[in-house]
C-alpha cells in the first residue's frame, strides 16, 4: 500500500513535530509514501498569503522529500474529474484533490484532518 501525506503531514515529517501520531511516524519512516504536487502548491500559496511561515523555499522541500524517497505525484486528468463525484464535505480545493487522488490512485491518505475520512477514502493517523 502507497500512503499519500496529507500537506500538514508532510510538514511535520520533514520538520521532526511531536504532532506526529505514532502510527504516522512509524509509516512514514518505513512505507512507501507520496505527495501531491498540490501539497506544494498549498504550501507556496499559504506562505505568500503569511498564513503558513516556512523555513525553507519550495524548491528545497520538494528536494527533501526526493532525499527522504518521497514520490512527488503529479495532477492527472483523472484526478480532476474524480474531483467532479466528490461531495461538498470539504470545500478546501487543496484536500479535494489530495482526496480525488487518493481514490483515483488506491492510497490511504496519511492525515489528522477529520473531514477527509468522510469521502469513504483509506485514511490513517
Amino acid at each position: 500500500m502507497k500512503y499519500l501525506l496529507d500537506t500538514h503531514t508532510l510538514l511535520w515529517g520533514l520538520y521532526d513535530s511531536s504532532e506526529l501520531s505514532p502510527a504516522a511516524i512509524r509509516i512514514m519512516s518505513k512505507e512507501s509514501c507520496c505527495i501531491s504536487i498540490a501539497s506544494l502548491w498549498e504550501m507556496a500559496i499559504k506562505n505568500s498569503l503569511g498564513k503558513l511561515s516556512l523555513s525553507q523555499s519550495i524548491l528545497t522541500i520538494s528536494s527533501k522529500c526526493k532525499e527522504y524517497g518521497i514520490e512527488m505525484i503529479p495532477i492527472k486528468p483523472e484526478h480532476c474529474q474524480a474531483i467532479t463525484i466528490l461531495p461538498f464535505i470539504h470545500k478546501d480545493p487543496f484536500d479535494r484533490i489530495i482526496i480525488a487522488q487518493a481514490k483515483t490512485e488506491d492510497m490511504a491518505i496519511l492525515t489528522k484532518d477529520s473531514f477527509i475520512p468522510m469521502y469513504d477514502v483509506k485514511t490513517l493517523w
